[in-house]
């Protein structure tokens, strides 16, 4: 009688236990960085190895799941458990904007920030409800084929498939535009390299990750990534918990901490030398308003003025330092009067918000008066809104429906998706308060002789607009809290060094940070180049292409459309949230009436969702053209006083209503059509 051989492993178990292996590898190599640093290892060392092993270990997962199968390449393989699945769609979904610019977002403004957690969170919610499951019953590859498929009937549906390939290309465009962005920033800041070669060292990981595998090495290299994202993030908001409550759970702890930090507020905002700095930014915001009065007379005032100022300094024999100014100042002086107005009128809105009191971090929709609170409390509102129906059309998002193996394990990833999510975003306001209460507690009045070397460092990473700057504008010495500037784009990033941590912890983070930019950059130029060379290339143009051809140009379309997200990152189009909150409202404006409504509406048609995208995404980009003045708008031309960020909350019911009424007006779908929706409405059917 022979020996019973025991069960093979599943394929949940290997990977569970390559996981495990891969944690304990972390953190013994985190505690052998941490010892070198304390045998005294350079810390740009330290910054290099953090940086180029997550980026060798990224490449390596990459090249050990390359595969050229177009079911793998697309949807690897439709084999990913939930757990996994879960956990590889936080660290998609854990993008630079979660990262690194929400605890910023929340530690600049407040209460308001949090319009950003609910939304995105409630968003997800609405993902699991309404659409992941359809979806994946659905069991093809892109959101272009479901509307192809769903709208087309049976004649292929090529016009909704080439629109809904337009909005996925600039939906994704968009968000991985300030992904690359966050990795150039993270990259300079760690490396110490200039911000565009950081950009390019950050697109090598990308590429040789999504080119060789597709959606399978993405998965896999994702799961990954969201471990390191975890430690980075909760290990520095423990320390500084424990640090300020005793309670090393930030999430609990912070609760108490919030009166603490109101009674520093109210202590600040009642000190004399902090209205004397406010005074100077008032009395400055009043110059350049009368400088536009003046114009154009005043601008020709000032250029005289300064080539008189540059004539003496030279005549005088002054320092090569004192002419070197003397030079800038005149070379960034206005070209023409028009160029006055921009500038003049940037510089008084920025001196009139230094100006301002303190915003209580607590206070929900502050303002001065009862209509301005209104205006706050409105536009929270409709960045949730757009945030929440935004997060359920963002199509890298969606595409993770089609790769588990079945409904029910989708159903599941989206459990497991939401509790990974939440173990960062309960994390993320209580991170604001901590840093918040630390900032106002040892750095404000502090001696300016002895600022700690962190603001040295991350303002001289970007020279011409420096992230962080402290100048003493009151002569004094001491720095006021008006004297300091942090861009909420480092908040994150400069915590274990404000919070005075080993500055192995700076590089957990910047690991992280980094963590989250490729994720989600991998899945979006992934998204993009599926579109094309899947719905465009290979369902319209060569429809007899073989396997092996497809993968190819799929490959050589990411390769492009990275490069030119590289380059546009490397213009700094703008600040990381403003980029993602456009990429937003789009998705919402374009995609989600047409997803939703085709799935739970057998009366619409393919002209009401071609009406409905066309016109969601018309009213959403002019109104972010037109009240947008980093865009050439003008605030003043706001509707019911909503930020452009919230265009979405005019451009979703405008699409709704025009799918809705064109749908009516027009011929009902045909059977193929309706036979569509009652098949992936029945879950208890088997998906392909």
């Amino acid at each position: 009688m022979t020996a019973a051989r025991p069960a093979p492993r599943t394929f949940f178990q290997r990977l569970t236990r390559y996981y495990s292996y891969f944690t304990l590898a972390f953190a013994a190599f985190l505690a052998a960085l941490a010892t070198l640093e304390k045998e005294g290892m350079p810390r740009v060392w330290i910054g290099y190895m953090f940086m180029f092993a997550t980026i060798v270990l990224y490449a390596s997962i990459g090249l050990v799941s390359r595969t050229s199968k177009v079911s793998e390449y697309y949807v690897a393989g439709r084999r990913v458990p939930a757990l996994y699945n879960g956990m590889a769609t936080a660290a998609d979904w854990i993008s630079a904007a979660s990262f690194i610019s929400l605890a910023g977002g929340l530690y600049l403004h407040g209460f308001d920030g949090l319009a950003y957690v609910m939304g995105w969170t409630g968003g997800y919610c609405l993902v699991a409800l309404l659409i992941a499951p359809y979806l994946r019953k659905f069991g093809q590859y892109t959101i272009p084929d479901f509307l192809a498929a769903r709208y087309g009937g049976a004649r292929g549906g090529r016009a909704v498939r080439l629109c809904a390939v337009a909005a996925t290309i600039v939906i994704s465009f968009t968000y991985v535009v300030a992904q690359i962005y966050a990795v150039g920033l993270i990259a300079s800041r760690f490396t110490g390299v200039d911000f565009s070669v950081g950009i390019f060292l950050g697109l090598a990981s990308i590429l040789v990750c999504s080119f060789l595998g597709g959606m399978r090495a993405i998965t896999w290299t994702q799961v990954a990534q969201y471990i390191i994202i975890l430690a980075a993030f909760l290990i520095p908001a423990m320390w500084l918990s424990a640090k300020h409550s005793g309670n090393p759970m930030p999430q609990v702890a912070y609760g108490k901490l919030l009166p603490q930090l109101s009674a520093r507020e109210a202590a600040l905002m009642a000190d004399d030398k902090e209205a004397q700095v406010r005074a100077v930014f008032r009395q400055r915001a009043d110059d350049y308003q009368r400088r536009l009065d003046g114009l154009p007379g005043t601008w020709d005032a000032g250029r005289v003025a300064l080539q008189h100022h540059l004539d003496g300094v030279r005549l005088r024999n002054a320092s090569l330092l004192e002419i070197r100014s003397a030079e800038r100042a005149l070379i960034a002086y206005p070209k023409n009067p028009d160029d006055a107005v921009a500038a003049w009128t940037a510089l008084r809105d920025e001196n009139l918000a230094r100006a301002r009191p303190i915003t209580p971090h607590a206070a929900p929709f502050p303002g001065p008066t009862p209509e301005a609170s209104d205006i706050k409390r409105n536009n929270f509102l409709a960045l949730a809104f757009c945030m929440m129906l935004g997060t359920a059309a963002l199509p890298h998002i969606l595409m993770r429906s089609y790769t588990t193996p079945s409904v029910d394990e989708t159903r599941r990833s989206v459990f497991w998706t939401l509790f990974f999510i939440l173990l960062i975003y309960l994390t993320i306001p209580a991170l604001a308060v901590l840093v918040k209460y630390d900032v106002y507690t040892a750095l404000v009045g502090s001696d300016f002789a002895h600022l700690p070397t962190w603001v040295s460092y991350w303002a001289n990473v970007d020279r011409a607009n420096p992230l962080i700057s402290i100048a003493d504008v009151n002569g004094d010495g001491i720095v006021q809290l008006a004297e300091i500037v942090i861009d909420g784009d480092v908040l994150v990033l400069a915590t274990p060094e404000i919070a005075g941590l080993p500055y192995v912890i700076s590089g957990l983070v910047a690991a992280g940070g980094l963590a989250a930019a490729l994720s989600t950059a991998d899945g979006l130029l992934l998204a993009i180049s599926n579109a094309l060379s899947h719905d465009v290339y290979y369902r319209i143009v060569d429809p007899k292409a073989s396997t092996q051809k497809r993968v190819t140009i799929s490959k050589l379309i990411l390769l492009g459309v990275a490069f030119v997200a590289a380059y546009s990152a490397s213009t700094k189009p703008g600040d990381i949230l403003s980029l993602v909150g456009a990429a937003f409202s789009l998705a919402a404006s374009t995609l989600f009436p047409a997803l939703v409504v085709g799935v739970f509406w057998r009366r619409a048609n393919q002209y009401g969702a071609l009406a409905g995208m066309a016109t969601g995404f018309v009213v959403c980009q002019f109104y972010m053209l037109h009240t947008n003045p980093v865009l050439g708008g003008s605030a003043a031309a706001q509707w019911f006083h909503i930020a452009p960020i919230s265009a979405g909350v005019f451009g979703v019911p405008a699409g709704l209503a025009a799918l809705v009424v064109v749908s009516l007006l027009t011929p009902p779908p045909d059977a193929h059509s309706r036979a569509f929706v009652d098949h992936v409405r029945r879950p208890d059917e088997a998906a392909p």
